[in-house]
Protein backbone atom coordinates (compact mmCIF):
# COMPACT_ATOMS: atom_id res chain seq x y z
CA UNK A 1 0.00 0.00 0.00
CA UNK A 2 1.33 3.44 -0.90
CA UNK A 3 -0.02 6.49 0.90
CA UNK A 4 -0.32 9.62 -1.21
CA UNK A 5 -1.63 12.03 1.41
CA UNK A 6 -0.32 12.11 4.98
CA UNK A 7 -3.06 11.99 7.57
CA UNK A 8 -3.01 14.79 10.10
CA UNK A 9 -4.25 13.92 13.56
CA UNK A 10 -4.21 16.52 16.31
CA UNK A 11 -6.44 14.57 18.66
CA UNK A 12 -4.75 13.16 21.77
CA UNK A 13 -7.07 10.20 22.34
CA UNK A 14 -4.48 8.15 24.19
CA UNK A 15 -2.74 10.91 26.12
CA UNK A 16 -0.91 9.51 29.09
CA UNK A 17 -0.77 5.91 27.87
CA UNK A 18 2.82 5.37 26.76
CA UNK A 19 2.10 2.31 24.61
CA UNK A 20 -0.76 3.98 22.78
CA UNK A 21 1.19 7.20 22.31
CA UNK A 22 4.09 5.19 20.86
CA UNK A 23 1.66 3.45 18.49
CA UNK A 24 0.27 6.80 17.36
CA UNK A 25 3.79 8.11 16.77
CA UNK A 26 4.70 5.08 14.65
CA UNK A 27 1.50 5.46 12.62
CA UNK A 28 2.21 9.16 12.10
CA UNK A 29 5.80 8.41 11.03
CA UNK A 30 4.58 5.80 8.55
CA UNK A 31 2.18 8.25 6.91
CA UNK A 32 4.74 11.04 6.72
CA UNK A 33 7.53 9.00 5.16
CA UNK A 34 5.34 7.74 2.31
CA UNK A 35 7.18 4.44 2.16
CA UNK A 36 5.94 1.21 0.78
CA UNK A 37 5.76 -1.51 3.40
CA UNK A 38 5.73 -5.16 2.65
CA UNK A 39 4.55 -7.87 4.97
CA UNK A 40 7.24 -10.50 5.26
CA UNK A 41 6.39 -13.56 7.26
CA UNK A 42 8.99 -14.28 9.92
CA UNK A 43 8.99 -17.19 12.33
CA UNK A 44 7.43 -16.36 15.71
CA UNK A 45 10.54 -17.46 17.67
CA UNK A 46 12.64 -15.05 15.61
CA UNK A 47 10.26 -12.16 16.28
CA UNK A 48 10.08 -13.04 19.97
CA UNK A 49 13.88 -13.10 20.14
CA UNK A 50 14.15 -9.68 18.51
CA UNK A 51 11.52 -8.23 20.83
CA UNK A 52 13.19 -9.76 23.91
CA UNK A 53 16.57 -8.35 22.87
CA UNK A 54 15.08 -4.89 22.26
CA UNK A 55 13.17 -4.96 25.55
CA UNK A 56 16.31 -5.89 27.50
CA UNK A 57 18.32 -3.16 25.77
CA UNK A 58 15.69 -0.53 26.62
CA UNK A 59 15.39 -1.77 30.21
CA UNK A 60 19.19 -1.76 30.62
CA UNK A 61 19.41 1.81 29.36
CA UNK A 62 16.62 2.85 31.72
CA UNK A 63 18.27 1.04 34.65
CA UNK A 64 21.70 2.54 33.89
CA UNK A 65 20.47 6.11 33.44
CA UNK A 66 17.71 6.09 36.04
CA UNK A 67 17.74 7.97 39.31
CA UNK A 68 15.87 5.45 41.44
CA UNK A 69 17.09 2.14 42.82
CA UNK A 70 20.72 3.28 42.89
CA UNK A 71 21.61 1.20 45.97
CA UNK A 72 20.49 -1.96 44.18
CA UNK A 73 22.07 -0.77 40.90
CA UNK A 74 25.43 -0.55 42.68
CA UNK A 75 25.13 -4.27 43.48
CA UNK A 76 23.51 -5.42 40.21
CA UNK A 77 24.60 -3.37 37.21
CA UNK A 78 22.74 -5.29 34.54
CA UNK A 79 19.19 -6.42 33.98
CA UNK A 80 18.31 -10.00 33.19
CA UNK A 81 15.33 -12.20 32.48
CA UNK A 82 16.58 -14.67 35.08
CA UNK A 83 15.22 -14.19 38.59
CA UNK A 84 17.65 -13.04 41.27
CA UNK A 85 16.23 -15.38 43.90
CA UNK A 86 16.10 -12.47 46.31
CA UNK A 87 13.48 -12.58 49.01
CA UNK A 88 11.89 -9.67 50.87
CA UNK A 89 14.69 -9.51 53.45
CA UNK A 90 17.32 -9.19 50.70
CA UNK A 91 15.50 -6.29 49.07
CA UNK A 92 14.92 -4.67 52.46
CA UNK A 93 18.56 -4.88 53.48
CA UNK A 94 20.27 -4.03 50.19
CA UNK A 95 17.90 -1.17 49.33
CA UNK A 96 18.17 -0.04 52.98
CA UNK A 97 14.41 0.58 52.93
CA UNK A 98 12.85 -1.07 55.92
CA UNK A 99 12.63 -1.19 59.68
CA UNK A 100 16.02 0.46 60.22
CA UNK A 101 15.86 3.50 62.53
CA UNK A 102 17.76 5.75 60.09
CA UNK A 103 15.30 4.93 57.31
CA UNK A 104 12.27 5.43 59.56
CA UNK A 105 13.60 8.85 60.65
CA UNK A 106 14.20 9.86 57.04
CA UNK A 107 10.52 9.32 56.27
CA UNK A 108 9.27 10.88 59.50
CA UNK A 109 8.09 7.59 60.96
CA UNK A 110 10.44 7.94 63.92
CA UNK A 111 11.82 10.81 65.98
CA UNK A 112 15.39 9.51 65.95
CA UNK A 113 17.73 7.76 63.56
CA UNK A 114 19.59 6.16 66.47
CA UNK A 115 19.39 2.52 67.38
CA UNK A 116 18.72 1.67 71.04
CA UNK A 117 22.38 0.59 71.34
CA UNK A 118 23.47 4.19 70.62
CA UNK A 119 24.68 3.84 67.03
CA UNK A 120 23.05 5.32 63.95
CA UNK A 121 20.55 2.65 62.93
CA UNK A 122 21.45 1.95 59.32
CA UNK A 123 21.26 -1.47 57.69
CA UNK A 124 25.06 -1.69 57.79
CA UNK A 125 25.10 -0.83 61.51
CA UNK A 126 22.57 -3.57 62.25
CA UNK A 127 24.60 -6.13 60.27
CA UNK A 128 28.03 -5.26 61.66
CA UNK A 129 27.95 -3.30 64.95
CA UNK A 130 24.66 -3.41 66.83
CA UNK A 131 24.90 -5.34 70.11
CA UNK A 132 21.35 -6.58 69.60
CA UNK A 133 22.36 -8.51 66.46
CA UNK A 134 25.84 -9.61 67.54
CA UNK A 135 25.06 -13.29 66.97
CA UNK A 136 24.65 -12.70 63.21
CA UNK A 137 27.29 -10.00 62.69
CA UNK A 138 29.31 -9.72 59.55
CA UNK A 139 32.78 -8.19 59.61
CA UNK A 140 32.48 -4.44 59.04
CA UNK A 141 33.73 -3.28 55.63
CA UNK A 142 36.85 -1.17 55.39
CA UNK A 143 35.95 2.50 54.78
CA UNK A 144 35.44 3.27 51.07
CA UNK A 145 34.76 -0.42 50.28
CA UNK A 146 31.14 -0.63 51.39
CA UNK A 147 29.84 -1.26 47.85
CA UNK A 148 32.25 -4.14 47.29
CA UNK A 149 31.29 -5.57 50.71
CA UNK A 150 27.59 -5.41 49.77
CA UNK A 151 28.27 -7.22 46.47
CA UNK A 152 30.12 -10.00 48.29
CA UNK A 153 27.39 -10.35 50.92
CA UNK A 154 24.69 -10.40 48.22
CA UNK A 155 26.41 -13.29 46.46
CA UNK A 156 27.21 -15.53 49.45
CA UNK A 157 24.42 -17.75 50.70
CA UNK A 158 25.65 -17.94 54.33
CA UNK A 159 25.98 -14.16 54.48
CA UNK A 160 22.50 -13.70 53.07
CA UNK A 161 21.03 -16.07 55.66
CA UNK A 162 22.56 -13.93 58.41
CA UNK A 163 21.12 -10.81 56.83
CA UNK A 164 17.69 -12.50 56.62
CA UNK A 165 17.78 -13.26 60.34
CA UNK A 166 18.80 -9.71 61.23
CA UNK A 167 16.04 -8.13 59.11
CA UNK A 168 13.44 -10.53 60.52
CA UNK A 169 14.57 -9.78 64.09
CA UNK A 170 14.33 -6.02 63.54
CA UNK A 171 10.98 -6.32 61.73
CA UNK A 172 9.44 -8.41 64.50
CA UNK A 173 10.92 -6.30 67.35
CA UNK A 174 10.92 -2.71 66.09
CA UNK A 175 10.50 -1.18 69.54
CA UNK A 176 13.61 -3.02 70.74
CA UNK A 177 15.72 -1.12 68.19
CA UNK A 178 14.35 2.35 68.94
CA UNK A 179 16.08 4.56 71.51
CA UNK A 180 14.46 4.83 74.94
Amino acid sequence: MFLKHPVQCNLKAHAGNIGNERGEQLAKDATQHLQRYSHTKLPKPHIKGLLRKRMLEERQTSWKNGDTGRKIFNIMHSVSLRPTNWIREDVTFFSQHGPFPAYLKRFHQSDSNYCSCGGIGTALHCATECILTVFWHKKKPVPNFEQEWLKIVANKLVSKHRIHRIVKLISENRDLFRPP
